[in-house]
């Protein structure tokens, strides 16, 4: 298991995409819409990890109501496992409260999982898995 990114909740894709370029000395390698979670995502590389930008496309979305709540900035940490299915089962088995019963497909050609922010010290964690 490593960090594979870091999702940061923006208001605009755009305008953050600029920041960031500048920041990071680079532009994102990817832009991707995921319809299933309603949000624009750009992804930069930054040594080893990665960072995610998510833009909310729709009111009722989780970034819309992040942003709305806590404002920009930082959503989430994201895993890579080998194994997405046998890793939330030994979760679940040492009492985390996972919020999807499945993965799920996410960005980045990736299955995903979301542990509860509740049982992981406010931390919305996220099990990413490539998919095969």
């Amino acid at each position: 298991m490593h960090v594979e990114h870091i999702g940061i909740a923006v208001k605009n894709c755009q305008d953050a995409n600029q920041l960031f370029e500048k920041l990071l000395g680079a532009a994102p390698y990817k832009s991707e819409k995921v319809e299933s979670e309603a949000v624009n995502t750009s992804f930069f590389h930054v040594g080893n990890t990665k960072i995610e930008l998510l833009e909310a496309t729709a009111e009722h979305s989780a970034i819309a109501k992040f942003i709305e709540k806590k404002g920009e900035g930082i959503h989430h940490i994201a895993f890579e496992v080998e194994d997405i299915e046998a890793e939330m089962k030994r979760l679940r088995e040492q009492g985390f409260q996972l919020l999807n019963e499945v993965p799920k497909r996410g960005a980045d050609n990736k299955l995903v999982c979301f542990v509860h922010p509740k049982t992981a010290n406010g931390v919305l964690v996220e099990l990413c898995q490539e998919i095969k």
